[in-house]
C-alpha cells in the first residue's frame, strides 16, 4: 500500500493486477468541497474534464493544461451522468428534468429522451453511446426519491429499466425488463456485450448488488442473456468503465475495483471515500479519473480505455 494520501494506493488480490499499475504512480486528489460528485467525462479535444456535483446543481471543469477548477454549468438540473459521443459532444443524464440531454457544439442543449410511451422517464442516471450513434442509459428511481439528488415525485412508468435511443429516429426502446435499479453501464471494446450495475440493495434488504452481462442481438439494438457477471465485495457497483483489454474499472465503497474478463476481482485501487464513477481520460487514455463522494481524484495506469 502506498500513495500521497493516507488510505489511497494499490491492493493486489491476484497476480493479474500487477500488470495493470505503474509501482511509482500515486494516487492523486484533484479537487474536493463538494457534496457528492457523480458522471466524469474527459474531453480531448480541449484536455479538460466535466464531472456532476449533483446536490449543489451544478457541473465542474478540471483543466488538464493548468489544473484549474471551475464551474461548468450551474444550475445543472441535478445531472448524474456524463459521456462523449463521436462528435465530441457532451451526453447527460438530469435527474430534476427527468431526461437525457445533448449539449451541441454551438451551446445549445437538445433533449434526447424525457418520456417513454407518454410517462415521464424517473430519472435517468447514467449514459453510454455505441458507434452507431444510439444512446443507451439507465433510469432508476433516484432523483425523484428524495429533493437531495433531484425533486421528489411518483414515478410514472412504475419500474426502472434501461433503454435505448434510436440516432436516426429518436425513438426509445425499453432494453431490459427485470432491473430493480439499474445504475452504471459499458460495452465491451467490440460492443458484443452490455455491462449493467443494479444496486437495489440500497432500497431493498438483500437486493442486487452486482454487474449483469448482457449479449448484444445481432441487430444491435437489443439484447439477450443478462447473467451475474460479479458480485460486489464492498457496497455496491456505481458507475464503472473498461479498458481495451476488457477489464472492468468499476466504482466501489472502499474504492476501484478491477474485474477481469473472467469477473475475477484481481486488484482495487483504495480511495478513502465512496466511490461513484469512473472515466478513462488523457490523450493516452491511460488516466484514471475517480469521482468520490466529495473529491476528484486520479491516477496513471498500465493500461488503456477502452475508445
Amino acid at each position: 500500500m502506498f500513495g500521497t494520501l493516507d488510505g489511497t494506493g494499490f491492493e493486489v488480490l491476484d497476480p493479474r493486477f500487477e500488470a495493470c499499475f505503474i509501482g511509482h504512480a500515486k494516487v492523486e486528489r484533484l479537487h474536493t468541497g463538494m457534496r457528492w460528485v457523480e458522471g466524469p467525462a474527459y474531453f480531448a479535444a480541449g484536455r479538460y474534464l466535466v464531472w456532476s456535483d449533483i446536490p449543489n446543481n451544478r457541473m465542474m471543469r478540471w483543466d488538464e493544461t493548468d489544473g484549474s477548477v471551475s464551474v461548468f454549468r450551474d444550475p445543472s438540473s441535478n445531472t448524474n451522468g456524463h459521456t462523449v459521443d463521436g462528435q465530441g459532444r457532451l451526453v447527460s443524464c438530469e435527474h430534476q428534468a427527468r431526461r437525457v440531454t445533448r449539449t451541441e457544439h454551438d451551446g445549445s442543449i437538445k433533449v434526447l429522451a424525457d418520456r417513454f410511451e407518454g410517462k415521464r422517464l424517473n430519472s435517468p442516471n447514467d449514459v453510454v453511446v455505441k458507434s452507431d450513434g444510439s444512446v443507451w442509459f439507465t433510469d432508476p428511481s433516484y432523483g425523484i426519491l428524495m429533493d437531495y439528488e433531484g425533486e421528489r415525485a411518483e414515478s410514472e412508468i412504475g419500474a426502472c429499466h434501461v433503454y435505448r435511443c434510436d440516432p436516426e429516429t429518436g425513438g426509445l426502446t425499453q432494453v431490459t425488463t427485470d432491473y430493480v435499479k439499474p445504475n452504471g453501464l459499458a460495452f465491451s471494446p467490440d460492443e458484443s456485450e452490455l455491462f449493467i450495475a443494479d444496486t437495489g440493495a440500497t432500497h431493498t434488504p438483500g437486493g442486487p448488488a452486482h454487474i449483469r452481462c448482457h449479449s448484444v442481438n445481432a441487430d444491435g439494438q437489443s439484447l439477450s442473456g443478462g447473467e451475474v457477471f460479479a458480485d460486489c465485495t464492498a457496497g455496491l457497483f456505481d458507475g464503472f468503465r473498461i479498458d481495451r483489454d476488457g477489464r472492468i474499472w468499476s466504482s466501489a465503497e472502499d474504492g476501484v475495483h478491477c474485474i477481469d474478463t473472467d469477473g475475477t476481482l484481481i486488484g482495487k485501487i483504495n480511495i478513502p471515500e465512496i466511490v461513484s464513477n469512473v472515466c478513462f481520460g488523457g490523450p493516452k487514455l491511460n488516466r484514471l479519473f475517480i469521482t468520490a463522494t466529495t473529491s476528484l481524484y486520479a491516477v496513471y495506469l498500465n493500461v488503456n480505455g477502452a475508445r
